[in-house]
């Protein structure tokens, strides 16, 4: 299994409104630079401009980093490009949207093996719905949404890989509780729900939830003896096994 060594997959949240802002700020931190270089990868949005434009106001000029931005959407840049802007990067946060169609683009483009070289190198992956749902082997998605259909349900979309679990991002904003529950009880595997301003942060072996609201919280699920066990991780400065995490055991087992 691929791994990441610094990563953090933010719920949900407004990127405009500055609403995750604790928690973009301590991604930049994990770079160790002064002035990161950090690279917006939209495809999710559709290269959304007013989008960019958020990034660039938060991690630009109230963070302090060095922007640039990826598209992919429209007349995409040669391989080579892509190579060299993913791997020039301090940091790289990818934006919300349609996961599955990103995810389609991302491997016919090939970034999926250019962002797997990135992880190793140690830049800090980052993201917000969609952009967290990626880092991880599945995802449960909303992406059906877009077809219009009104009898949509959501879907388990495969990611990256990273970590080696099922993100759901908007876990009560949203009200996905009880089809994530049914998804895992299903696939099984271990399941990660994050709400709107909360995240989970990974740094090598260990692991951390980062809120930025009193309320936000995140959640593990793994199926025992036939149920969806459902539990809330703590969260704080301390860090965690990232094993205990990706194993079917709560914390006094």
């Amino acid at each position: 299994m691929k791994t990441a060594q610094k990563l953090v997959a933010i719920g949900g949240g407004d990127l405009r409104t500055h609403g995750t802002v604790e928690i973009d700020a301590r991604i930049v931190a994990l770079t160790g630079k002064i002035r990161p270089r950090a690279l917006f990868v939209p495809t999710a949005s559709g290269d959304a401009e007013e989008y960019i434009e958020a990034f660039k106001a938060c991690y630009g000029q109230h963070l302090g980093c060095d922007t640039d931005t990826l598209r992919l959407t429209h007349n995409p840049p040669t391989f080579d490009k892509i190579a060299a802007t993913i791997l020039n990067a301090n940091l790289i946060y990818v934006g919300g949207g349609n996961t599955y169609r990103m995810m389609r683009v991302w491997r016919r483009l090939k970034l999926d093996t250019l962002l797997a070289e990135a992880a190793a190198r140690g830049t800090v992956l980052s993201g917000l719905s969609a952009g967290a749902v990626c880092w991880f082997r599945y995802g449960h998605s909303d992406s059906r949404a877009a077809t219009g259909n009104p009898e949509w349900s959501y879907i388990r979309v495969s990611g990256l890989g990273f970590i080696n679990a099922t993100y759901c991002p908007h876990y009560h904003a949203e009200k996905r509780e009880s089809s994530f529950a049914e998804m895992i009880a299903t696939r099984g595997g271990i399941g990660i729900a994050c709400d709107d301003n909360a995240a989970l942060e990974v740094v090598g072996d260990r692991y951390r939830v980062l809120t930025a609201t009193p309320s936000a919280k995140a959640y593990k699920l793994f199926k025992r003896a036939g149920s969806v066990v459902i539990t809330e991780l703590p969260h704080g400065r301390d860090y965690a096994s990232l094993d205990s995490l990706l194993s079917r055991k709560l914390a006094h087992d």
